[in-house]
């Protein structure tokens, strides 16, 4: 990485762009959204907002184990989410469950990050969403990017983090087959050929968008 950072856009009361990331799983998001946080976007991922809002003593927390029951926390009272993943993702009226209870609150939780971002004048932001196109959050980006890599990189690296074949398929059913995200999207990052590569591709997107990055001082 080459440590550069964004363009702002110039003029006073200019709109901010806010850019919508996504991608299958384990297909490079965190990735393009540590290219795009180094050059100076502010993020936010949905995923660690969802690990916030489940924290003991939050709302959240407490519905979880009113929905689901005792044995998914642990005696200080935290989320047991491995165990609650294996539940949800091999019962989908569970999973509804869940998103249920988690998604209105991920959603109110990413608005006020933009809410922020806006009021600091930022040019722009992203918010890293695994299912973005699934809870019809597209309307609310200027541009949507998808990420994506081939099936057999992306069941490699899924067994790189310990997930079985059965857990991994069932975290890709979860979502849209990626070949829709891929048509829905504004813009397609293929993950694959190392960093350098993704991060030469993402150059070329915040360029159209006029966020192109320049060379820091």
């Amino acid at each position: 990485m080459d440590g550069l950072q964004p363009a702002r856009v110039p003029g006073e009361g200019q709109a901010m762009k806010l850019l919508g990331l996504t991608g299958g799983v384990g297909m490079g998001k965190s990735v393009a959204a540590a290219c795009l946080a180094e050059w100076g976007l502010p993020v936010a991922d949905t995923d660690e907002l969802a690990r916030q809002l489940v924290a003991p003593g939050q709302p959240a927390n407490a519905e979880i184990r009113s929905a689901f029951g005792d044995p998914f926390f642990d005696p200080a009272g935290g989320l047991r989410r491995e165990a609650l993943a294996r539940l949800v993702f091999a019962d989908e009226p569970a999973r509804r469950q869940l998103e249920a209870i988690l998604h209105p609150r991920i959603r109110d939780a990413w608005q006020e990050r933009v809410a922020v971002w806006h009021s600091e004048g930022r040019a722009g932001g992203v918010v890293v969403i695994p299912l973005l196109f699934e809870t019809q959050a597209a309307d609310a980006f200027d541009a949507t990017i998808c990420v994506a890599c081939p099936a057999a990189s992306q069941r490699e690296r899924l067994a790189a983090r310990g997930w079985s074949p059965e857990a991994s398929a069932q975290r890709i059913r979860a979502l849209w087959p990626i070949e829709e995200k891929l048509v829905a999207a504004d813009f397609v990052v293929w993950a694959e050929g190392g960093v350098e590569r993704t991060a030469e591709q993402l150059r070329c997107i915040l360029r159209d968008l006029g966020l192109a990055p320049t060379a820091a001082q």
